[in-house]
């Protein structure tokens, strides 16, 4: 799936995978990019949709922006020819985030194997830590779709 480049708005020059209607339309939209330094970020705005019964932000929603990040954080050693799943997600919750919040996400690749990278990260709300996490992803052959 390539991605797409936003034109307008708080994220406009960030990217994001339209095809994933999961992560864009439900529970997103979520960006990535690259910062002044090279590394990968991902971020998004809270938004009321985005919260529990309590009005602080789902874990499900968290969880789902870590696993989102993870193929971000690893965009580097994807390539076009192939595909990836999440194998594993673990993490640990730390804090809270509210409506208005920028949610961000950064990480590190620790191995990348032939076909299993290990990643992992923290995210973020307003600078302030909310969500450890690591996960697993093997890649896999792009499939033709059928008719």
């Amino acid at each position: 799936m390539s991605p797409e480049i936003q034109t307008e708005g708080e994220f406009a020059g960030w990217s994001y995978w339209p095809g994933d209607k999961f992560e864009y339309d439900t529970v997103g939209p979520f960006y990535y990019r690259k910062d002044d330094a090279g590394e990968p970020v991902c971020a998004f705005r809270a938004e009321p949709r985005h919260m529990n019964g309590l009005g602080h932000m789902h874990g499900g929603c968290m969880m789902s922006f870590a696993d989102f990040s993870l193929f971000a954080i690893a965009d580097d050693v994807l390539d076009e020819e192939s595909s990836a799943v999440t194998v594993t997600l673990n993490s640990e919750f730390i804090g809270g985030a509210e409506v208005g919040d920028l949610m961000e996400a950064r990480g590190e690749i620790i191995r990348a194997g032939r076909s299993i990278i290990f990643i992992r990260g923290i995210l973020t709300a307003n600078g302030e830590p909310c969500l450890n996490y690591s996960g697993t992803i093997k890649k896999t052959r792009r499939r033709t779709p059928t008719s």
